[in-house]
């Protein structure tokens, strides 16, 4: 466990009250990342520079996610890839929130917090960063295209209030009211 864990899980037992079980208290389990890469489903050339990219953003290989279903409307044929997808837990997670909540999202353009209404009925949160080269990892003289990169938060916790308790404990910048 890392040491933005710990610190996150003793003041949430600080704020719970000390007679709450610590294995009941909310915790990350994992963060999902969406890659899209739709556009480059003819040219493979794009699809390694996007696998190459989030493969340097995470820090790990990602699984191709390719359509199950033609969609005329859409102009998408089964078996086309759709995105990338990585799965990130323990230290790795850990690493990525970190460099995530202290570097990436403070330099959005106009960044004023995250908004607190993302989170689903299990208590994850979602958002999309409208462009990679956000992360200081991405080349930016190997960019060809501007991407989207959806990011779960996945939370073990049963209300969506004790998730933001979470987060707020771990550093995620909320909008202010």
């Amino acid at each position: 466990m890392s040491n933005i864990a710990l610190i996150a899980k003793k003041q949430l037992l600080e704020s719970l009250g000390p007679k709450r079980n610590p294995m009941s208290l909310p915790r990350l389990q994992k963060v999902v990342i969406n890659y899209r890469c739709s556009q480059s489903k003819d040219n493979q050339q794009q699809l390694d520079s996007a696998q190459k990219e989030i493969t340097d953003i995470t820090g790990q290989k990602p699984r191709l996610c390719r359509a199950k279903k033609s969609v005329a409307s859409f102009k998408l044929r089964a078996g086309e890839p759709l995105a990338y997808k990585v799965t990130l837990r323990r230290q790795k997670m850990y690493d990525f929130v970190e460099k995530l909540f202290n570097i990436v999202l403070p330099r959005l353009r106009d960044f004023q917090g995250l908004s607190a209404d993302s989170f689903d009925a299990q208590g994850n949160y979602n958002f999309v960063i409208k462009d990679q080269t956000y992360f200081p990892e991405v080349d930016l003289d190997n960019v060809t295209q501007i991407r989207s990169v959806q990011i779960t938060l996945n939370i073990n916790s049963s209300s969506k209030a004790e998730s933001k308790m979470l987060l707020s404990a771990l550093g995620f910048p909320f909008t202010k009211k």
